[in-house]
This record gives C-alpha cells, structure tokens and sequence, in this order.
C-alpha cells in the first residue's frame, strides 16, 4: 500500500533507475557541449571555455533537478496523505473500497475482491498517519540528484584536461562518455533482471543518438 501510506522502510537513497537516469543526463548534456567543439580551429582557449560551460550547465541543471525532486516528493506525499484521510473518514467502507481499489497498481485492483479491499482499509485505519512535507532523507536524495548530474561531466571533459591535441581529448572524452552509458545500461539491465550486457549496449546506442539530436537542435 505504498499507494496510501508510508512503506514500512523508508529508503535513503535514489533507487537505481532515478541514479543512472541523472547520470545519463549529465553525460548528455556535457556531450552537447564537447560535440559542438570544432576539431580543426578549436585552441586551448575554447576548450577551456567548453569545459566551464559544460560544467556551469550541469551545475545549473543538477541544481534545478534537486529542487524540483524536493517540489515533487512533497506535492507526492500531500497527494498520498489526502488519499489517506478520505480512506478514513469515508462514511460507508464501499467508499474506501473504490478509493483503495483506485490506488492499487490496475491488475491488483482487478484481483482484489471486497475481503481483500475491508483488511486494506482496517489496516490502513489502525496505522498512524505518515509525516507530510520534506524530511531529511529528502534533502540527502536530493543532494545525490545533484552530486550525480555534477559528476556526470567529468568523465567527459576531463581528457581535455590531459590531452593538449583536441581530436585524441575528444576521441577519448566520447570513449568515456559511451563506456559511462554502457555502465549505466548495464545497472538498469541487473536491477530489471534481464540482460544486463544488451541493456548496456542498448544505453550507449541510445545515448549516441540522443546526443546526435542535442547537438543537431543546437542544445
């Protein structure tokens, strides 16, 4: 009934789709920036320029990302707390029924019969009200939202730090970047229980083309 109340153990981190989901983001966005960089006239001058843009927009985004995951997650849980206490105060148990029922994922509301649906709501009934608002678990995802959009840039910019010829930094940055969306496929790949090496492969063919249109679009 996680649709309702609070689950019984709260989780303190980003679960692995929301982690490799803000990864992929930053590498994109940092690829935008490294796949407008011009091969053949760019100095050291640009691609410094390039690599603190990059950095300044993930800065920025992995910002906004952060509040928007707070702004959601308490518009979320006031939405499953109002839903509570209608359950609650509803005067006829039918009333909580279809409401529980509404909250269910669809094939278990279908499966859920009027016994099923009275425990729900006795249960829901004897168990206290889940906080509202934004807790300190909160503000640490929220953070690690942040910390991964940052850190996303670096696998692709920091060979321009290293390599003074632009084509072997940038030929090295899209290696990293590709390998880091292989890396990433590959987690949503295990956490799914499927093939972790065709999800990976998948993520980084994506990835390719995703970037191909950031950079076509002018992003």
């Amino acid at each position: 009934m996680s649709s309702l109340g609070e689950p019984t153990r709260r989780r303190r981190v980003l679960d692995p789709v929301e982690r490799v989901s803000e990864v992929v983001f930053g590498v994109l966005m940092a690829l935008s920036f490294t796949g407008a960089l011009s091969v053949a006239t760019a100095g050291r001058e640009e691609v410094r320029t390039m690599m603190l843009t990059a950095l300044g927009c993930n800065l920025a985004w992995g910002l906004t990302d952060a509040v928007m995951y707070l702004v959601g997650t308490a518009v979320e849980r006031s939405r499953k707390l109002a839903l509570l206490r209608k359950v609650i105060e509803a005067k006829a148990a039918e009333e909580a029924h279809r409401l529980i029922a509404g909250a269910l994922p669809e094939r278990l509301a279908a499966g859920a019969g009027p016994g099923a649906l009275e425990a729900l709501r006795r249960q829901l009934i004897a168990a206290p009200l889940p906080r509202s608002g934004i807790h300190g678990e909160d503000y640490a995802a929220a953070l690690e939202v942040f910390g991964l959009v940052v850190l996303a840039t670096f696998p692709v910019v920091i060979p321009f730090v290293f390599f003074q010829e632009t084509a072997l930094a940038l030929r090295v940055s899209n290696a990293l970047a590709v390998a880091t969306l292989f890396a990433g496929g590959y987690i949503l790949g295990r956490h799914a229980e499927g093939s972790p090496w065709r999800f990976g492969l998948a993520m980084a063919g994506i990835g390719a083309v995703l970037v191909a249109a950031i950079i076509a679009l002018g992003g």
